[in-house]
């Protein structure tokens, strides 16, 4: 077996996956997010690791004995931790929700110099990135700055623990906001920009990496020392990888509580709206796209804030009882700030047309269809970089017929609809069987841990409702200025300052 170990926001997932895909083993482990104060999301590092290592050795003993060939990680990107000289966090982990650095990367947008940055780095100039966030401890924290001997990422202190080594990968660098992607090497300029140095950030590894479970960490896992730990990738890549979205004119969209959509490109690519992440998955093999804080979410948000505690099944029951288009009702969808909204930076959330006749059904339909209004505008604007011919759907929310059926009306493609469950570990488990010279290449080592994955339930596309999502999506660019001048007038009127948008 080979296990995948994916360190996310709220909890760590490690997977074992028998190479012949006849079995799978998961392990789970929770941990906190803490909120100290507004906009500031932390995390403990110790805590998240101690949750690390149990979810790993949980997932070891259930393996009943099988040989594990190998380790392979993935974790939340855009991470950051400051360490002293003894390897000992001085910080907490600011995780990629934290926003304590807006007004840092606002500065930078408003000067001009964000488009240069998103250029060399492929990654926007946004509060969730690592340079915004030392440029925060610059301004706010100076004496810790100077206490700090190393700064690195999330999965970075993950593998210091388990194998002893202080690395990072081309993944996680080109995530910082500090890596020039082009020439795989960390910026000079950027560099000074953010008031460090090249000796406290760690060397960069090619993602297929492999290093060696340490006899320390080995004893607590229950693997033998010296197992291979493939350093791996950021969730975002391998959830690509994990979906089968790997072919270059193939989008692969991602539903759950939040969403995203990504495409394969071979080299580094940016977009003149400095609104799209790139970010390796291979050294010749690169993911761009958008992840949005606005999904599934926006349903329990409707069916909560109208007083009904259902489960989401039972709210969309209610809106499959209502015609295509919400009878004039549009939701636009912008409960939190978006890396990638589909016109640029996002109007304030609204439902816009509101009449009596309608019901709780009506709002909760609109929010499908606004959510998928907006992958469906992630995808025109990244197909405008690069060729999207399909999109192949993935996540829990297409579990649900109206998710399906709106969210492929809207894009009007061929779409399909994987139900692979453990898509990241699967993308990481994928990319380590690959490392360690198991297979030729990441198609046969996928199809190998999981030989259904490729398939998939092709969705069809209503014409007549594709026809009118057409036409509210015509509309949908004149709706979202409507919106943000609304949104301009609410906060001069409250006499309240606008909050800070990335």
């Amino acid at each position: 077996m080979i296990v995948g170990v994916d360190v996310g926001t709220t909890a760590v997932r490690a997977v074992a996956f028998a190479l012949d895909g006849t079995a799978r083993h998961v392990a789970t482990r929770e941990y906190p997010l803490r909120e100290p104060m507004p906009g500031w999301q932390v995390q403990e590092p110790d805590v998240l690791m101690a949750a690390t290592v149990a979810a790993m050795s949980a997932c070891v003993a259930g393996t009943a004995g099988a040989e594990v060939v190998a380790v392979a990680l993935s974790s939340a990107r855009y991470g950051l931790i400051g360490l002293d000289t003894a390897m000992t966090p001085v910080t907490p982990l600011l995780t990629r929700r934290d926003t304590r650095s807006s007004e840092a990367a606002r500065e930078l947008r408003l000067s001009g110099q964000s488009r240069e940055l998103h250029r060399l780095t492929g990654t926007p100039v946004h509060s969730m990135n690592p340079l915004c966030k030392l440029l925060w401890f610059a301004r706010h924290e100076p004496y810790l700055c100077t206490a700090t001997r190393w700064w690195i990422g999330l999965k970075d202190y993950v593998v210091h623990r388990l194998t002893g080594m202080l690395v990072t990968e081309l993944s996680s660098a080109s995530g910082t906001g500090m890596f020039d992607v082009h020439r795989r090497l960390w910026s000079p300029a950027v560099l000074d920009l953010a008031g460090v140095s090249e000796s406290q950030l760690p060397p960069v590894l090619p993602t297929t990496a492999v290093l060696r479970l340490s006899p320390t960490a080995g004893r607590a896992v229950g693997l033998p020392s010296g197992t291979p730990v493939v350093v791996g990738a950021g969730d975002g890549p391998l959830r690509s990888l994990g979906a089968a979205a790997i072919d270059p004119t193939v989008g692969g969209l991602t539903l759950g509580a939040t969403g995203a959509l990504r495409t394969v490109v071979e080299a580094p690519l940016t977009d003149p709206a400095e609104t799209f992440s790139c970010g390796a998955l291979t050294d010749d093999a690169w993911v761009v796209g958008g992840a949005l804080s606005n999904g599934g979410n926006v349903v329990r948000w409707t069916g909560r804030v109208l007083g009904d505690d259902s489960a989401a099944p039972a709210l969309l029951d209610l809106a499959e009882r209502i015609a295509p288009g919400s009878d004039g009702l549009v939701m636009l969808p912008y409960l939190r700030a978006d890396e990638a909204p589909p016109q640029g930076c996002a109007p304030p959330g609204a439902f816009l047309g509101l009449r009596s006749e309608h019901s709780r059904g009506h709002l909760v339909r609109a929010a499908v269809e606004g959510v998928c209004l907006q992958l469906a505008g992630v995808r025109d604007r990244l197909a405008e970089l690069t060729p999207i011919d399909s999109v192949r759907l993935t996540g829990g929310a297409f579990g649900s017929p109206l998710w399906r059926e709106v969210m492929a009306a809207v894009l009007d493609c061929p779409v399909r609809v994987t139900g692979v469950a453990d898509h990241v570990t699967l993308g990481a488990a994928t990319l380590g069987l690959f490392a360690i010279g198991h297979t030729a290449d990441l198609q046969e080592a996928l199809t190998q841990l999981d030989p259904g994955v490729a398939g998939g339930e092709p969705v069809a596309v209503d014409p007549a409702l594709a026809a009118a999502y057409r036409g509210l999506r015509t509309r949908l660019p004149a709706l979202l200025t409507v919106a943000g001048r609304l949104g301009e007038i609410l906060d001069a009127s409250t006499g309240l300052s606008a909050p800070a948008r990335p």
